[in-house]
């Protein structure tokens, strides 16, 4: 017959910790109750550790307050009143992500750290230090990407976008665009895909794709029908009125009578909608782009008068960002061209350009230690 050894023989228990009937001793009973006693603790101190944030929800809470008020602001207030607060509090942001927090909170912190740093590209794109926004862009997209946060990500690529067309690479404008529209599973339920597909359109114009421009021109409105409520305002969301204001630069672009004509009705649109808008909402940038495109578009037109008429809803601003300025200087150099060479109303408008142009967009760029 076979004989079961015993488990102390087996060498379940060290050697001289069984009894004479296998059974553990006092001894390996009591080491036993010290080794799960120490388990028990490790649990506990990984609890602890788990739970330990130098963020709760209010605070949370506060900085997506924050946020959504000056992407709001952003809009219609001058730069030098938001720009302080924007490094201020995005400073305050990135010291709390070098603590601890949930990995939720964390990645609450990113998203809230991506939109401030949005802003801060936005401001260093409007001052025209292209080199500072495609810093704060990256980091955008970077932020975004620690978060998983699909819409923030696409958000990045139509800024880029932006700043690659005021650049004049309209080919890179529309591959960023597009990207936009591309990565991840979706960019978001609200007005980004119609901002997307408004952004790659008005740079398929203008590297002179005519017939994807025109094709992604409607894709862009029958985008908006479909659009969901944004997330935040402000510059996280984009408006009809901004839309149309698109939609005119592209068909502007595009050229011909037909195109033209309707350039002008797109970009009327865009004006009216700005008026009636709450004061809130006004982007005096927007509003002055729309203008510009009506300009050109009348002069196109042959009607210089009509042109002067615009833009002198422009020269009434005190100051301009850096993408009014090229648009202007764009149009003194038209107005320079055949066949307004020569003619006094269009030289007359080129000599008011000239002037309003060499006025500073803001006196200095507040958003980076010098």
């Amino acid at each position: 017959m076979f004989q079961v050894a015993g488990e102390a023989e087996l060498g379940l228990y060290p050697k001289g910790s069984a009894g004479p009937g296998g059974e553990p001793t006092a001894e390996a009973q009591a080491e036993d109750v010290r080794s799960s006693a120490a388990e028990t603790e490790l649990s506990a101190r990984l609890a602890r550790y788990a739970a330990q944030t130098n963020v709760n929800a209010l605070v949370l809470e506060q900085f997506d307050a924050d946020v959504e008020r000056l992407a709001r602001d952003f809009v219609s207030r001058p730069l030098p009143l938001l720009v302080p607060e924007i490094r201020t509090t995005r400073a305050e942001v990135f010291r709390l992500l070098e603590g601890r927090q949930h990995p939720s909170q964390t990645r609450h912190l990113y998203v809230v750290a991506g939109r401030l740093c949005g802003l801060a590209a936005h401001v260093s794109l409007d001052l025209g230090d292209r080199f500072a926004a495609a810093t704060h862009a990256r980091t955008v997209v970077q932020c975004a990407e620690a978060a998983e946060y699909l819409e923030l990500q696409a958000w990045a690529r139509s800024f880029q976008s932006l700043a690659a067309y005021w650049a004049g690479d309209y080919r890179r404008a529309a591959d960023l665009a597009q990207a936009g529209q591309n990565e991840g599973r979706a960019p978001g339920t609200g007005t980004i895909k119609a901002r997307l597909l408004s952004l790659e359109a008005r740079a398929r114009a203008a590297e002179g794709d005519t017939r994807s421009a025109l094709r992604t021109l409607t894709l862009a409105q029958e985008a908006r029908i479909a659009a969901g409520p944004d997330e935040l305002s402000g510059v996280f969301s984009f408006p009809e009125a901004k839309q149309w204001a698109y939609t005119g630069t592209t068909l502007l672009a595009v050229g011909g009578d037909e195109r033209i004509q309707e350039a002008i009705a797109a970009s009327n649109r865009a004006v009216e909608l700005y008026q009636v808008g709450p004061e809130g909402d006004r982007s005096s940038g927007d509003l002055q782009a729309a203008h510009l495109d009506l300009a050109t578009a009348y002069l196109a037109s042959g009607e210089i008068e009509g042109a002067g008429a615009k833009l002198s809803e422009v020269f009434a601003a005190e100051t301009f960002t850096a993408s009014i300025t090229i648009r202007l200087r764009n149009l003194a150099t038209l107005l320079g061209s055949e066949p307004y060479r020569g003619a006094q109303s269009a030289d007359v408008l080129r000599a008011h350009i000239h002037e309003v142009t060499g006025r500073p967009a803001v006196a200095g760029n507040p958003t980076e230690p010098r």
